[in-house]
């Protein structure tokens, strides 16, 4: 190959390497709408109740107020208690506790969701960092829980798990990208079983689907960017390439067991320890 061949084939290797980094980036931006929809919506419903509790609660003070300042002009107690009964104080009393209670419900689960997004995506971090792969986990269900709760049944089997050196954010971006196919892969409803455990040297936790399984001759393309067997228009192709990618940046790997009309299964491999980079050897001292 001549010099000039070599330059051509080395930029074309950097182009493609470019275009590549483009696609995983513009499925994680997908990703993200995908998760903001459901964020959306999963906060949506409780703010809305919460809205309601407080246009009735403020209809409940006015009534209060008109008693309280009653209080001062009537002329005796008769008069009180005929006002009190028929703004129908008594329903009142007991119901403003039920929608304080209800509303400060509403709130924590917001405040829920607000705190599992943060954890989902820490952006800027570069560095592995020793996390909890459980936590990472329920962070993503909170997170899906709007795709979930009306496809199937959720089952956890958790084991023991030691902390695992990782860049959380982009761990989650797997699970989610996992579940989110879990999903996609039931018609009807059906169930998804979250796994995990150890050995010496590697964590791993798996996702299990009870949805329409996967072909022989699709499982060796699964990992390929663009391939889905999903319809047009439902499916990039490139979540699995860009969960291939996290995994493989992590020193691990996704082992996939499935068969036609008998679900799949994930599972992700990850080493517990991330390999230390040398420490360069003091210099010598030259006297």
């Amino acid at each position: 190959m001549s010099h000039a061949e070599h330059q051509r084939a080395a930029q074309l290797l950097r182009d493609l390497e470019q275009a590549n980094s483009q696609l995983l980036q513009s499925e994680k931006l997908a990703s993200i709408g995908q998760l903001a929809a459901g964020v959306a919506h999963e906060i949506n419903n409780p703010i809305g109740y919460v809205f309601s509790n407080l246009k009735t609660l403020a209809d409940y003070v006015r009534d209060l107020l008109e008693i309280v300042d009653a209080s001062d002009r009537v002329t005796c107690l008769e008069e009180l208690q005929a006002l009190k009964k028929q703004l129908d104080y008594g329903y009142i009393r007991e119901d403003v506790r039920a929608l304080i209670s209800e509303s400060e419900e509403g709130i924590e689960r917001v405040k829920s969701i607000i705190t599992a997004l943060k954890d989902f995506s820490h952006i800027d971090e570069e560095d592995f960092v020793a996390a909890d792969l459980h936590r990472g986990l329920e962070t993503t269900l909170s997170l899906v829980n709007n795709e979930l709760k009306y496809k199937a049944e959720v089952v956890k089997e958790y084991g023991e798990l030691p902390a695992v050196e990782c860049l959380p954010s982009q761990i989650n971006q797997v699970a989610l990208n996992l579940l989110t196919n879990a999903v996609q892969a039931i018609d009807g409803r059906g169930r998804i079983v979250i796994r995990t455990g150890c050995d010496t040297e590697r964590a791993w936790f798996e996702i299990e689907d009870t949805g329409h399984g996967i072909p022989a001759e699709h499982r060796e393309r699964l990992f390929e960017p663009f391939f889905t067997t999903k319809p047009v228009g439902e499916g990039t192709g490139l979540g699995l390439a860009l969960s291939w990618s996290i995994v493989q940046k992590h020193g691990g790997h996704i082992d996939v067991s499935s068969d036609p009309d008998q679900g799949s299964r994930f599972r992700v491999w990850l080493p517990i320890h991330q390999p230390r980079a040398p420490q360069p050897e003091p210099e010598s001292d030259p006297r």
